[in-house]
């Protein structure tokens, strides 16, 4: 099992280099792939040193499954490349995930539609992971009608400089800008690029990757993105209006019952999803469960994610082991 790790040498390849390392994924040779400025690096997997190489030189080795962490317009020219050799590509950015001919996959969700064919297969927003990850089952039992979403993003979602703005601003020190204001005890209404009608792109995949992933086009979704300095990962306000009614605690169950997520939910004790315990783990973590008294089969709910875990590397290593599972590579 040959594996290519594009983009190994930022922020969610290299979480997607511990995440295979922890899961002890099937790797009998890997290939650390990066741009140009980063050949000749060195990478670390498994108590070996790997040197990082080219995208033409990854191509010629043919690998059986790369893992794709490096931007849309490298994902445009490079996965068919890839693809064309044979290997399965997997692919983080957005470059793929709205493309009609390609599979959008959260593996508790729709694993089940991956064929041998497809050889480019999206992996969702972070975002739009972890609250399809709780709200798939609610869809499934009760049909989702509307949702509204508030998000409160951390900043490592923007990458290493967004990380080291933020370190700076708490130092007092002058650095790069990775926002076009502080971030530092600020929270930014402004999650990747503003569109035409007044929302961003970010707010934008909250709306069509979940249609895509859930197969419903007929659900109402708005969504507000927000990025606030924490690192831990992203959580969610979700206001959902179900077609059915529910009954709350058959609801909780439902939930608790669910794979992938956690239910972290009892007011008494103060029991609520936060992103600085989220971070490091791979769950979904849902909380302030609780029934929205101003609209008919309404609820509200709080969902908490490691974005670049669950919402990123992980979520694509969990698509590679079920295509080697499904014997699909």
């Amino acid at each position: 099992m040959k594996v290519a790790v594009v983009g190994v040498t930022g922020m969610v390849g290299q979480v997607m280099l511990q995440v295979l390392e922890e899961r002890a994924f099937q790797i009998d040779q890997l290939i650390p792939v990066a741009s140009a400025r980063s050949i000749g690096k060195s990478v670390d997997f498994r108590g070996q040193s790997y040197t990082v190489v080219g995208m033409e030189e990854a191509v010629t080795m043919a690998p059986d499954i790369a893992l794709f962490s490096a931007g849309g317009g490298t994902s445009l020219e490079w996965a068919p490349k890839f693809a064309d050799v044979g290997t399965t590509v997997i692919d983080n950015s957005s470059a793929w995930r709205m493309d009609p001919n390609k599979k959008l996959i959260v593996p508790e969700i729709n694993a089940h539609e991956l064929t041998i064919e497809d050889k480019i297969i999206a992996n969702p927003n972070c975002s739009t992971i972890q609250m399809v990850v709780a709200m798939a089952p609610i869809h499934k039992t009760y049909g989702l009608k509307r949702l509204v979403i508030s998000t409160y993003q951390s900043i490592t979602g923007t990458g290493v400089a967004a990380v080291q703005q933020l370190e700076n601003e708490y130092k007092g020190e002058k650095g790069e800008m990775a926002y076009p204001y502080p971030i530092h005890r600020n929270a930014l209404p402004h999650c990747d690029i503003f569109v035409e009608d007044g929302y961003t792109k970010e707010e934008m995949k909250l709306v069509h990757e979940t249609r895509k992933i859930l197969g419903d086009a007929k659900i109402n979704i708005t969504a507000t993105a927000i990025r606030i300095p924490v690192v831990g990962g992203h959580s969610e306000s979700v206001n959902a209006e179900l077609e059915k009614d529910y009954d709350l605690s058959e609801l909780r169950q439902l939930l608790h019952e669910s794979e992938g997520v956690v239910v972290q939910d009892n007011p008494e004790t103060n029991t609520y999803p936060m992103p600085l315990y989220a971070q490091g783990k791979d769950d979904v973590f849902v909380g302030r469960i609780r029934r929205d008294h101003s609209n008919k089969n309404s609820l509200n709910l709080w969902i908490v994610s490691d974005n670049l875990r669950k919402g990123a590397a992980t979520n694509a290593v969990q698509i590679a082991e079920y295509l080697v599972a499904q014997k699909l590579v």
